[in-house]
């Protein structure tokens, strides 16, 4: 089955991890293309290229001022990415709490050495 555009969801969107580091470093601020780039060190058509898709599936909004074009995150569109990756949270917290379990274990071992 051939997979679906990157262009069609948000799903397919944050797939690409050069997306989601740029949704990671517009989650506190809006952003110019230059600060991404130069943060991120992502050459700029690339960056204006992953906007573009990012854009295009709602998971960023744009605004414009003068010539300058600065990109902000839209957490009404990742929201469904966010509540299906919640439905695994109770698998990290299983595995989190065996990591716990079994270096406390290790330690009682070391300690009645």
């Amino acid at each position: 089955m051939a997979r679906a555009a990157t262009t069609s969801d948000a799903f397919n969107a944050v797939a690409e991890p050069r997306r989601r580091d740029i949704l990671n470093y517009l989650a506190l601020q809006e952003r110019g293309v230059g600060d991404i780039v130069t943060s991120l060190g992502i050459e700029q058509p690339s960056v204006s290229k992953h906007l573009g898709v990012l854009r295009r599936v709602g998971l960023v909004r744009v605004r414009r001022n003068g010539r300058h074009m600065f990109y902000r995150t839209n957490a009404e569109a990742i929201r469904p990415v966010y509540e299906w990756t919640k439905t695994f949270e109770w698998l990290w917290q299983h595995q989190l709490t065996r990591v716990k379990e079994r270096a406390e274990a290790k330690q009682k071992l070391l300690d009645n050495s």
